[in-house]
């Protein structure tokens, strides 16, 4: 079995982000309940990837020694 290869467009951070605002906009649309607090969970988790790409991919943070 061979692994597929993707090749992306768009960094992981943007997509993450652009996840999190289609999630987000499905929420909206779903009536209050246990459907509607996973699909704001998922986002909130996709909101924290792309922080902590951006983290990682930042200037500031060093390789340690």
């Amino acid at each position: 079995m061979q692994r597929r290869h993707v090749k992306h467009t768009t960094s992981l951070e943007e997509r993450l982000a652009e996840q999190a605002q289609r999630l987000h906009a499905e929420a909206r649309s779903l009536p209050p309940g246990i459907e509607r607090e996973r699909t704001i969970r998922k986002a909130r988790q996709a909101e924290t990837g792309a922080h902590i790409c951006e983290w990682l991919n930042s200037p500031g943070l060093q390789p340690p020694d």
